[in-house]
């Protein structure tokens, strides 16, 4: 394992040990293939390798003209547009450090990781983003001036400190008119960055407090993306989604480092609104979700398929089983009767080709999900449909990859094993530590917390509780580290394997669990609005809120049922027999990222929600049957107001577990 700030020779098999030198590595070697898409007013747009190499130079040299030098932070605000990308580029170029920043984020979050990063510089999407920085201006004593791309609503601001991104590419483009030693110059400045160079800082998701800075260099980023570009044989030949937030490290890595390490074409949808749409449109090769997207996709179809006429119901549902009982076997290449291969034939040419096709998934090579865990049913329900969906285990500390499944090895309950070159191990409290091509260089300017992050021995603590399965080798995760307890009685808590299984039925979207140092289980609830109001409107139950809605007593009823199955499945595990759910509530309102209750990568953020609701939680354990509430809430506009109301708590009969007594007859 290479030191710190150190590169392999390994970062020779691609040519190049920084992103801008693959850039133009890729303009030479496939300077006419697409190299980024966009869908711009309803029209993708594309440019090959060798424009991609042009337009970015350009914006270098205009940056450069700006002020922007070797070794400053320029922060990457916005969704996922080609001149943000080019921002993170044309930055590299010059030596400067990008700071990718998630475009949802409130003015607060802003302030502080844009502070914390002392960014001199922002490239911004739009107005909207363009407003939040000025109110938060005297914040910001270091940011000097503001990029942004769209320029409806800002003309009649003041350009004092804000530039159009066009407008610098374009002053970047006259200049190297003008002096052909610029692009000479532009050219050192290139040649002269090193892979031990810091490359990015990508923010971490702040899941158990304030976020840090995690510092990535450049050479270690290119080998990890090396090792698994050739793990998923991706070349230039493929396509990818570009949908994931600019500040996740699952964006910077499975688009920005693989799509310039293999040469694929990176596709950008028009909007927010328009992913599904676009997705279909693009027909990407390499697709990432994570389980949410996934469970959403299902959760439309499966709505679809209850309007659907009878006979299409029936034959979906019947093809559904065939595909149940041998895709997977089909997909894998494992032994299938003759029977059940026609039958899955013929599904495939009804069914699971056109379903797939209605997905935006035809095209798929290679599937990945990761972030959370995926229900067994949910993952087996896409791959017997042919989708080569894996699961993979990573963080922002390693570059993402620690784990990954290959081709063939595929077992829903696990992460497959490490990858390439990353060595893994179990510590002796249970806690899974890594060593990377990609690890992390430190947390910016917290020393001491990346000391407390790595072991003696270089290893990372990843926080995640895991082990081997004896009978595959690959890497099983039970929960984070810290969240894993033990009921009153002894039985193993997991948090997040309870919620997991919860958030397997399409009708609830959230859920958060306690029983760590208690009696018994309970959970709080978010149930799902489209799932539940689809259910709602096909029988006949009126709603005017999702407050109402999700207090209503055949709302509770469903979900009781969904419980039930939950307690009945963990029953038959016998070290998880004992922590069956014995009460639960639906919130009144959808937890969320805007008010502190899920982290921007839609994590539930567990400590501050055991807080918020601390009054919700003691009434779950005090036997209440219901429970008095007021939240703040955060509106879209910013506004802030207050939500009340009373919540109504159910109990829940569990299986009796057999006494020692009992056992033994």
């Amino acid at each position: 394992m290479p030191g710190m700030g150190e590169t392999s020779s390994r970062t020779n098999d691609v040519g190049a040990d920084t992103f801008p030198k693959l850039l133009m590595r890729n303009a030479g070697l496939h300077g006419r293939k697409p190299a980024l898409r966009h869908k711009d007013y309803g029209i993708w747009q594309t440019w090959t390798w060798a424009e991609l190499a042009a337009e970015v130079r350009a914006y270098a040299v205009g940056l450069h003209q700006l002020g922007l030098r070797r070794g400053d932070t320029i922060a990457i605000v916005g969704a996922n547009r080609p001149k943000l990308y080019w921002s993170v580029t044309a930055a590299q170029m010059l030596g400067a450090v990008p700071v990718p920043v998630y475009a949802d984020a409130v003015a607060d979050e802003l302030a502080y990781v844009l502070a914390h990063a002392a960014v001199r510089f922002a490239a911004v999407q739009d107005q909207e983003q363009v407003d939040k920085l000025q109110s938060i201006a005297d914040r910001l004593p270091s940011l000097e001036l503001m990029l942004y791309d769209e320029p409806r609503g800002l003309r009649d601001y003041p350009h004092t400190r804000l530039h159009d991104i066009e407008t610098v590419i374009q002053a970047g483009r006259d200049a190297v008119d003008k002096d052909a030693g610029t692009a000479a110059w532009l050219d050192q400045e290139i040649a002269g960055g090193r892979g031990s160079d810091l490359s990015v800082i990508l923010y971490t998701s702040g899941t158990t407090g304030v976020s840090k800075g995690v510092m990535l260099s450049a050479g270690r980023c290119i080998q990890a993306a090396s090792d698994t570009v050739e793990f998923d044989k991706l070349t230039a030949n493929d396509t990818a989604f570009a949908y994931l937030p600019l500040a996740w490290v699952g964006d910077h890595y499975l688009n920005y480092a693989q799509g310039l390490v293999a040469g694929f074409c990176m596709a950008c949808p028009e909007s927010a609104e328009t992913i599904t749409q676009d997705l279909r449109e693009i027909g990407p090769t390499f697709y990432f979700a994570p389980p949410r997207v996934f469970e959403q996709m299902l959760t439309r179809v499966m709505i679809r398929m209850e309007d659907a006429a009878p006979i299409k119901r029936r034959l979906f549902h019947y093809f559904l089983r065939v595909a149940r009982r041998y895709g997977e076997a089909i997909l894998d290449g494992r032994p299938a009767p003759l029977v059940g291969r026609l039958l899955y034939a013929l599904g495939r040419l009804s069914i699971y080709e056109p379903l797939k096709n209605v997905l935006g998934l035809s095209r798929v090579r290679v599937a990945y999900t990761a972030g959370e865990a995926m229900g067994p049913d949910l993952f087996c329900f896409y791959r017997s449909l042919g989708l080569n969906l894996k699961q993979l285990y990573g963080q922002t500390e390693a570059f993402l990859y620690i784990t990954a499944q290959p081709d063939g090895q595929i077992h829903s309950d696990t992460v497959g094993p490490p990858v390439p070159n990353v060595d893994l191990k179990i510590a002796e409290n249970g806690e899974v530590h890594f060593r990377s091509p990609g690890m992390f260089l430190g947390y910016y300017k917290d020393e001491a917390k990346t000391a407390e992050t790595l072991t003696p021995d270089g290893y990372v603590k990843t926080g995640d509780a895991g082990f081997f399965d004896p009978k595959t080798g690959h890497l099983k995760i039970i929960d984070r580290a810290k969240d894993v307890g033990r009921l009153t009685g002894g039985t193993l808590f997991a948090p997040k394997y309870i919620e997991n299984k919860l958030k397997f039925y399409p009708n609830i979207r959230e859920a958060v669990a306690y029983g760590d140092k208690r009696d018994f289980v309970t959970v709080m609830l978010n149930i799902d609005l489209t799932a539940v109001g689809s259910w709602a409107e096909r029988n006949n139950v009126a709603y005017a809120s999702y407050q109402e809605l999700a207090g209503h007593p055949l709302v509770y009823d469903m979900i009781q049922e969904h419980i039930e199955e939950v307690n009945r499945s963990l029953f038959e595990e016998q070290i998880m027999a004992g922590a069956q759910i014995k009460r639960f509530l639906i919130l009144h309102k959808e937890l969320d990222a805007d008010d502190g209750e899920l982290t921007r990568t839609q994590k539930v953020r567990r400590g501050f929600i055991a807080e918020r609701y601390a009054a919700v939680i003691q009434a779950l354990y005090d036997g209440s049957p219901e429970a008095e509430i007021s939240t703040e809430v955060t509106f879209e506009d910013g506004r802030k107001g207050v939500l009340a109301g009373r919540i109504k708590i159910r109990d829940l009969g569990t299986i009796p577990l057999a006494t020692p007594l009992e056992k033994a007859a």
